[in-house]
């Protein structure tokens, strides 16, 4: 579980951010919609390819242009 502990007078605004910055990196999220349906491994395996393949294509553009 995620917590912030909240200064005394500061911001609720601020705070707010540094929670949203600690659900941003915990992965919470990313979890919940990895789980919220059922993926055949087959699928699992041909996303993660092209995942691989865009990753590689976008090091590639970026090594061009320097």
């Amino acid at each position: 579980m995620i917590g912030v502990t909240v200064q005394d007078n500061e911001p609720i605004d601020k705070a707010l951010k540094r929670f949203k910055k600690k659900y941003e990196r915990s992965g919470i999220l990313r979890e919940y919609r990895r789980h919220t349906f059922y993926l055949k491994p087959s699928e699992q395996r041909k996303i993660e390819r092209m995942k691989a393949l865009r990753r590689i294509q976008r090091a590639r553009r970026e090594k061009e242009r320097d």
